[in-house]
C-alpha cells in the first residue's frame, strides 16, 4: 500500500502531539515534514528519532513554513495538517487555500483523534485567547483542590524550545528545575507561578508518557492550556476563559471558538476593566452557542510589591511576551499598575529596542508604549537586558509573571506585578467543582 504523504504544520506543540497520537504508529501515513511559525528559532531542527519511533529511524525534520509551496511539490506532499493556534478563522482559510492551490488535502485534527484517557480526574483550564487569564484560572484551581486535601499536578501545554530528545518529559517543582532544562523567560513565565505555590507541572514532547508519570503523584491532573488550543486530554471539567477586552474573539478565533463551544465553564474574566457592553456580548455569544456552561464572571486586579516607588517616576513596562505578540494586546497588567500608580510617565522603548527585540516590533507593531518580554534564546534575553537598561526611567515596572531579575541584571529599581483571578457573585470555581466532585 503507497503511504498518504503528510506535512503538518505547527509552531513546536499541537504539531508534535499529533504526531505522536495519531501518525507515529499508523505505517499508512509517512510524515514527511513539519513547518514551524510564531515562535522564532525553532526551524531548522529534527524531531528526533527517538520520539518520531521506528518508522522513522532519521527523525523528521522542520521547515520555515514560508517553504510550505515548495514543500509539498518537492515532498509529493498530498496532505497537510493544520496544528497551531491562537488565529483568526479567516488566516485558516487563507493557509486552507494555499495548499489546496498546490494540490494536497487540508487537514485539521479533532479531539477524538488526538486526546488521551486518563486514569485520575482531569480538569482542564483553556481560553479562547492568548493572555486571557487562564494561567492565573489554573492557579485559582490549583489552590482551591489544595484546600480540599488532593495531590494536584499540573500538565502545561508544551513549549519544547530546545533539544526535543531532552526535552519528552519535564518535572518541574523547584526554581533549580528551571536551570535544569535551561528555561526560556516563556516557559519560566508559565512555570514559575506553579513553584511559587509549591505547586508540580510537568510539560514537554510527548504527553502520553508524560501523564502516565503524572498519574503516579495525582489524585487530580489539572491541564494548563496554552496558546487557546484546546485539552491534549479528555477532561472531566472543561474550563474555558473569555475576555471582553478582546470580545468577539471567542466566535472569530481558532481553535479558541472550539474551547468557547466545548466549554463546561465559561469564565468572562476582567470585568474590572472592561467595558460592561462587551461583558454582555460574551455572555450573549455563550448564549447562542454554548447555552449549557455555566458562566463565572471574574476579574483581573492587580497587586504590586513595593508600588510607591512608581508615583511621580518616569517608568519602562515590560510584559508577558506571547500577550502582546500573537495574542495582539498592546498592553498588558504592568501598564494598568503603571498608570493605577502614578507613573509620570510611561517611557516608550521603542526608540531603545536592539536586534530581536528591534524586530519584533516590526512584526507587531500595536505594541509601542511597553515592552514585550522576548527571551527564547540566551541572545535574545541579552538584547532584551541591555534595551530595558538603554531606556532612560527611574524604574522598571516587571508585568511578567516571573522576575526578571532572576536571569539579567537590571541598572533600575524595579517593581513587581502580579495579578490573580477574583470571582465576581457566584457561583464561584469553588462551588461548581465541589458539585461537580464533592468536598
Amino acid at each position: 500500500m503507497e503511504k498518504v504523504k503528510v506535512i503538518i504544520m505547527g509552531a513546536a506543540g499541537r504539531d508534535f502531539h499529533n504526531f505522536n497520537t495519531y501518525f507515529r504508529t499508523r505505517p499508512e501515513y509517512e510524515v514527511v515534514a513539519f513547518t514551524a511559525t510564531q515562535i522564532p528559532n525553532i526551524e531548522g531542527r529534527l524531531y528526533p528519532p527517538v520520539l518520531a519511533g521506528e518508522f522513522y529511524p532519521q527523525g523528521i525534520p522542520i521547515y520555515p513554513e514560508s517553504e510550505l509551496p515548495e514543500l509539498i511539490k518537492k515532498l509529493s506532499a498530498q496532505r497537510v495538517v493544520f496544528a497551531y493556534s491562537d488565529v483568526q478563522h479567516e488566516y485558516v482559510m487563507h493557509k486552507a487555500s494555499l495548499v489546496m492551490a498546490k494540490g494536497a488535502d487540508f487537514w485539521l485534527m479533532g479531539p477524538d483523534s488526538t486526546m488521551i484517557k486518563s486514569t485520575k480526574t482531569v480538569i482542564s483550564v483553556c481560553a479562547v485567547r492568548t493572555g486571557s487569564g487562564k494561567s492565573q484560572t489554573t492557579r485559582r484551581v490549583v489552590k482551591i483542590l489544595r484546600e480540599k486535601g488532593k495531590r494536584v499536578v499540573s500538565i502545561r501545554h508544551p513549549m519544547p524550545y530546545g533539544n526535543l530528545a531532552e526535552q519528552a518529559v519535564q518535572r518541574y517543582a523547584t526554581y533549580e528545575d528551571l536551570n535544569k532544562y535551561k528555561c526560556t523567560i516563556e516557559e519560566r513565565e508559565e512555570y514559575e507561578p506553579h513553584i511559587d505555590l509549591g505547586a508540580i507541572i510537568y510539560a514537554g514532547v510527548d504527553y502520553e508518557a508524560i501523564l502516565r508519570e503524572a498519574e503516579k503523584e495525582a489524585d487530580v491532573i489539572i491541564w494548563d492550556g496554552g496558546n487557546n488550543d484546546f485539552p491534549f486530554y479528555y477532561a472531566d471539567l472543561q474550563i474555558v476563559v473569555a475576555d471582553p477586552l478582546r470580545a468577539g474573539h471567542e466566535v472569530s478565533y481558532h481553535p479558541g471558538e472550539t474551547n468557547f463551544r466545548m466549554a463546561d465553564v465559561i469564565v468572562i474574566n476582567k470585568e474590572d476593566s472592561a467595558e460592561p457592553v462587551n461583558v454582555e456580548e460574551i455572555r450573549k455569544h455563550a448564549q447562542e452557542i454554548n447555552p449549557d456552561a455555566i458562566i463565572v464572571d471574574a476579574a483581573s486586579p492587580v497587586f504590586v510589591e513595593n508600588g510607591e516607588i512608581i508615583k511621580g517616576k518616569r517608568v519602562v513596562v515590560v510584559e508577558d511576551g506571547p500577550t502582546l505578540t500573537h495574542g495582539g494586546m498592546n498592553y498588558g497588567a504592568g501598564y494598568v499598575a503603571a498608570k493605577k500608580w502614578g507613573a509620570k510617565e510611561i517611557v516608550s522603548p521603542l526608540p531603545y529596542a536592539l536586534g530581536s527585540i528591534k524586530a519584533t516590533y516590526e512584526k507587531y507593531n500595536q505594541t509601542k508604549d511597553v515592552l514585550p518580554a522576548m527571551g527564547y534564546s540566551d541572545t535574545q534575553i541579552k538584547e532584551l537586558e541591555e534595551t530595558i537598561n538603554s531606556i532612560p526611567a527611574d524604574v522598571v515596572v516587571i508585568g511578567t509573571p516571573i522576575d526578571l531579575r532572576r536571569v539579567m541584571k537590571l541598572n533600575k529599581p524595579a517593581v513587581r506585578v502580579r495579578y490573580e483571578l477574583q470571582e465576581i457573585g457566584n457561583p464561584t470555581l469553588e462551588q461548581i467543582i465541589t458539585d461537580k466532585f464533592g468536598g
